[in-house]
């Protein structure tokens, strides 16, 4: 199988992160159980503990982790839609590196708040991902920075498969394994890992039917981009399928299916009720997911990732009203 890491690259990466990390927390639910249905034993992977309530720390640590001191000292750049952001702004300030993140114009106003309390530049360049991802090229161009992509980079995805060994280590037996889909490092870690660790594990991809660039692009065979984007989780607002991890998405996953804005509402709901911890769009996409999937995941142990927990003021009032 296609992939742009090895299993070697990821236990690499956590021991380069176990210093600074600490693992997060799976948690059987009953009540998700209950919720589910078909005999599913639901836990939750709670990503949203870390200190910037998202996987994307491991991503940016290890990758600022594995730079020379000299890309460091030329400082880091990245386009982010607030999670990659903050990720690498944590790191930056634990290693002393300068880092510039731009984000689309009107972003999650707390997800950049969060970046400049963390000690990062934030420039809100373009009206969508794409756009900033052109703009932060540009100005890495003029700067002479270091660009760590958000997913176009072999150690941002070894970090986010850690997140998958902790797992398997946490609940052995586990079954299948449901991500929201984003630019899919978090996927192809958990694929890699899998291959080597238990091959049985089933890998879902879970998407945002208003932002069906990736889900089309595995369904199609080909990676598609400049494909509308509409959906309110911007963790999971991506408008391309990516160089790096396409053919191991393509290849890898054992299933993707896309939910609606009303569905991830929903999800956030019942999250808040049923586990007390308040996800993201894209955190909850993992368990509108699930109920899509059921049928197919009948008896089996289910992990979902509450992959992030920086949930604007504006979103959670949509769903707690919708």
């Amino acid at each position: 199988m296609s992939s742009p890491i090895t299993y070697q690259d990821v236990l690499a990466a956590r021991e380069r992160l176990r210093p600074h990390l600490a693992p997060t927390p799976l948690r059987h639910y009953p009540l998700l159980d209950q919720a589910v249905g078909h005999g599913i034993h639901v836990s939750v992977k709670h990503e949203n503990h870390h200190p910037t309530q998202s996987f994307k720390i491991r991503n940016g640590l290890n990758a600022i982790l594995a730079l020379s001191d000299a890309e460091r000292a030329r400082g880091v750049i990245a386009a982010s839609t607030g999670n990659h952001g903050q990720g690498l702004a944590y790191a930056g300030g634990l290693t002393g590196t300068t880092v510039t993140i731009c984000v689309p114009e009107g972003n999650n106003p707390s997800k950049n708040a969060a970046i400049r309390a963390l000690g990062a530049e934030l420039l809100e360049i373009g009206a969508s991902y794409d756009e900033t991802i052109q703009g932060c090229a540009r100005i890495r161009e003029e700067r002479g920075l270091t660009l760590v992509h958000s997913t176009n980079n072999a150690h941002v995805i070894a970090g986010a498969g850690t997140m998958t060994l902790e797992l398997l280590e946490q609940d052995p037996a586990c079954d299948a394994v449901i991500i929201a889909l984003g630019g899919g490092s978090q996927a192809v870690g958990a694929i890699t890992v899998a291959r080597e660790r238990k091959p049985s594990l089933g890998v879902y991809a879970v998407g945002a039917a208003s932002a069906p660039a990736q889900f089309e692009s595995w369904q199609r065979g080909e990676r598609l981009s400049g494909l509308p984007v509409a959906t309110f989780a911007e963790g999971i607002a991506t408008g391309s399928a990516y160089e790096m991890t396409f053919d191991a998405l393509r290849e890898g996953l054992a299933g993707f299916v896309t939910v609606s804005e009303a569905s991830m509402y929903q999800s956030i709901r019942d999250l808040i009720n049923l586990t007390h911890n308040v996800p993201e769009g894209a955190g909850a996409a993992g368990f509108a997911g699930l109920q899509a999937l059921a049928p197919k995941l009948a008896g089996k142990r289910v992990a979902i990732i509450m992959c992030g927990g920086n949930l604007a003021e504006r979103d959670l009032q949509r769903a707690l009203a919708s």
